[in-house]
């Protein structure tokens, strides 16, 4: 009541000009009340016409009065600003960045408590009371305030759009039926919504189901969790130790061999040391016996020099004289060689257990299925950018392109020796195992490519090492005007768009293995549904000729 009581004064204390509080207020000789600059404003406005009037009441006043401030006036309009200032709402009740604010409010405005859909107006507490108390806006309708009022005004009409077209789906108005949507299936926005509001039930419970059902899953998923991680510590923890007492036994077995190796340097040194002092010990003697046959030599006396010469000239006999041949690595080579056979066949092992352990590893995955992807932005997110292998390479294909291109050479290249080497097959395999969810594509010749995916340990030789020829290999024949599908020796004819660039999509965990024939859009070409058991390998054929450039290159995807 206090503060209606003080909008009423603040009404009657308010200039009509300006409609703000009075400034200096001045009565003129009508009786009205005004700003004194409001006012002279006015009057110099009148002042071609050369007559000065009351802005309300159009009283005309000769000669123009003199303006003098309103005292009582003035003092009013002080006492209402400090009622106001009192009355004044807190801060929180003001629009922020964020609110929706009051359309109607001058200066700074309010909060709007409710949003109008016939007016598209948005009203704070104090100016929504007129749809509260007036008859007149009894079908108006409140929703809680919203920045998108206009979004409820048709943007080619300016009218609101109250009507829905089943048709084209969407919100229009009613000019908007009697034009480009004449003919359509409409009805009142409201209907729709009635019928949706219906729908939405039903969609409701399928959602919350849904998130029942999800819920369960993250639980479970959490649980898994949790037994992944605490089987995995314990598995960590046992592969160590069984790895530290590895180490341990192979410490031992180098300290006793370096213990062997050690005696068997002290026992050989002991002997040659005895032998060398034995050695050292005839060359003494003998030194004597040939400084004395020398100075026996000088004597003039001739029965003095028979009598000593006897004596002098026999040599003692050395029963260890043996002869001496300097081969001291005879004594440990034998060592060295089988210490080298172990490092080799453990190596071996630990080759053999890595790939069970990797295969086991891999197997053991227990994530939510991978959704393949439908679009080739969506393949691209899978992308393995990998190079070939040259130590696989045909001696006949050229490595070329950071080793990514392979193409047919008239001579033999000269690759190093290599068990891996593809012998009677113009192939290469590519460097990186393969696993998860990769994607790659090939380029190739309008001539025979084979595109395929292989175990590592595939036939080097014979008929058995051409992809798609046994079963640890899966491969794509493009020819000039058909595609094959080979493995296992069995061959699969398919039809497709021809194009020189394939693409190949492997989920390795689910067994997926697919072929795409890419140009301005991807076509499958060929599906794999099967079990994947080692890490697999990219793999390329080539089987043309030097004359034709026959080649094929694994894309470099952006």
């Amino acid at each position: 009541m206090a503060h209606q009581q003080n909008l009423l004064d603040q009404k009657k204390l308010s200039c009509s000009i300006c409609l703000d509080l009075l400034k200096d207020p001045v009565t003129i000789p009508c009786g009205h009340s005004y700003c004194m600059n409001c006012i002279k404003s006015h009057w110099l406005e009148e002042h071609q016409k050369k007559i000065r009037s009351c802005p309300q009441c159009r009283q005309i006043f000769r000669p123009k009065p003199v303006l003098v401030k309103n005292t009582m006036l003035a003092d009013l309009v002080e006492e209402v600003k400090k009622i106001e200032l009192q009355a004044a709402p807190p801060d929180h009740c003001y629009a922020g960045p964020e609110d929706v604010a009051c359309d109607v409010c001058t200066g700074r405005k309010l909060k709007a408590l409710k949003s109008c859909l016939q007016c598209l107006v948005s009203y704070c507490e104090q100016h929504l009371q007129p749809h509260y108390e007036s008859p007149a806006f009894e079908k108006h309708k409140l929703v809680d305030p919203s920045k998108k009022l206009h979004e409820n005004i048709c943007s080619h009409h300016g009218k609101i759009m109250k009507i829905f077209c089943r048709t084209d789906q969407k919100c229009i108005c009613c000019v908007c039926c009697m034009d480009e949507h004449e003919g359509h299936d409409t009805v009142l926005a409201s209907e729709e919504r009635t019928k949706r509001q219906g729908e939405l039930g039903t969609s409701r419970q399928k959602i919350q189901q849904r998130i029942q059902d999800r819920e369960k899953d993250v639980k479970m998923l959490q649980q898994e969790l949790e037994t992944i991680n605490r089987i995995a510590d314990s598995a960590m923890s046992n592969s160590e130790k069984i790895f530290i007492e590895l180490v341990r036994l192979i410490k031992n077995r180098s300290s006793d061999v370096k213990q062997q190796i050690r005696s068997k340097q002290k026992t050989e040194v002991s002997r040659a040391k005895e032998l060398q002092e034995k050695l050292q010990q005839e060359i003494v003697e003998l030194r004597r016996k040939d400084k004395a046959l020398e100075q026996l030599s000088h004597t003039e006396d001739h029965s003095l020099f028979l009598h000593n010469y006897s004596s002098l000239s026999q040599l003692s006999e050395y029963t260890d004289s043996p002869s001496i041949k300097i081969r001291p690595q005879r004594y440990f080579e034998g060592v060295t060689e089988a210490v080298s056979v172990v490092r080799d066949k453990l190596q071996e092992i630990l080759g053999e257990v890595w790939t069970k352990i990797s295969q086991v590893v891999t197997e053991g995955d227990i994530l939510l299925p991978q959704e393949e992807p439908k679009t080739r932005a969506e393949f691209l997110q899978y992308t393995h950018q990998s190079t070939l292998d040259p130590n696989t390479a045909n001696a006949r294909l050229l490595l070329s392109d950071e080793n990514r291109k392979a193409t047919v050479a008239k001579q033999k290249q000269l690759y190093s020796s290599q068990q891996d080497r593809f012998t009677d097959m113009f192939q290469v395999l590519g460097r990186e195992s393969l696993g998860g969810c990769c994607y790659w594509e090939v380029e190739r010749s309008r001539y025979e490519v084979s595109v395929a995916v292989a175990y590592k340990n595939i036939s080097r030789t014979g008929y058995e090492s051409g992809f798609g020829n046994d079963d640890r290999s899966w491969a794509l024949e493009c020819f000039d005007k058909r595609y094959e599908f080979r493995h296992n020796g069995v061959t699969t004819y398919i039809s497709g768009p021809q194009s020189s660039r394939v693409g190949v999509y492997l989920d390795h965990r689910a067994g997926i293995l697919s072929f795409y024939s890419i140009s301005d859009t991807m076509t499958l070409l060929h599906r794999v549904q099967t079990t994947f058991t080692q890490p697999l390998y990219q793999g390329l054929g080539i089987f043309g000729s030097d004359d034709n450039g026959s080649a094929a290159e694994l894309c470099k995807l952006e």
